[in-house]
């Protein structure tokens, strides 16, 4: 074998290594992509594992978020968001707790933490919020649901920025805890609701002016 033939064959090898080097590192993107899931085919795909099951609640993050024991993607747990409620907020990342955050949150714990509770999503409604979070009603071991239980004793308010299966049912059932004077109801003032519901309220407002 000649030196030129040599020298062409080492080329070539030194060439076709590159090029194994190049794909290996470049090969997704000639896989082809699986498209992303649709609305429809989550929702579909959420009944299918969570709906009328049972799980244990492993962390409560505040009183109307908490996490149960099922892998959620990425995740080694579910983040489950109460429909229609809507607890104060607890202090996190530096901002300060609401008023009755701090016990709404505590009332939740004591309740779910480390017990077994059933999963229930709305037939008419998203399954998921914009976060990913679960949206869901959680059916206590004694027969209560948590969403309920958080309006009635005065720990959360009613939701009413979004509509779902049960919109007038909690909203009457903040009013009665209102008119009792159950948990935040004794002593909240304006100032201390949330911003949402500030501006409900002051949409309300100006609407009886204005008629």
């Amino acid at each position: 074998m000649s030196k030129r033939q040599r020298t062409g064959i080492t080329a070539a090898a030194v060439l076709l290594a590159a090029f194994l080097i190049w794909f290996d590192r470049n090969y997704d993107s000639f896989r082809p992509q699986s498209p992303p899931r649709s609305r429809q085919q989550t929702q579909t795909n959420d009944f299918e594992k969570y709906h009328g099951k049972t799980f244990t609640v492993k962390n409560v993050v505040d009183g109307d978020t908490l996490d149960i024991d099922i892998p959620d993607g990425q995740y080694d747990h579910t983040r489950i968001r109460l429909w229609g409620v809507d607890t104060p907020e607890i202090s996190h990342a530096g901002s300060k707790a609401m008023y009755f955050g701090p016990e709404a949150a505590e009332f939740a714990r004591n309740i779910t933490l480390g017990k077994r509770a059933s999963i229930y999503l709305d037939e008419n409604n998203r399954t998921r919020d914009k976060y990913g979070r679960l949206l869901a009603y959680v059916k206590l071991s004694d027969g209560r649901f948590l969403n309920e239980v958080l309006l009635s004793e005065g720990y959360a308010y009613a939701d009413v920025r979004f509509k779902h299966v049960f919109y007038h049912k909690y909203q009457q059932l903040e009013s009665t805890a209102r008119s009792l004077k159950k948990g935040l109801w004794r002593n909240v003032t304006h100032d201390q609701l949330p911003q949402w519901l500030q501006r409900e309220k002051s949409n309300v407002l100006m609407g009886r002016q204005t008629n």
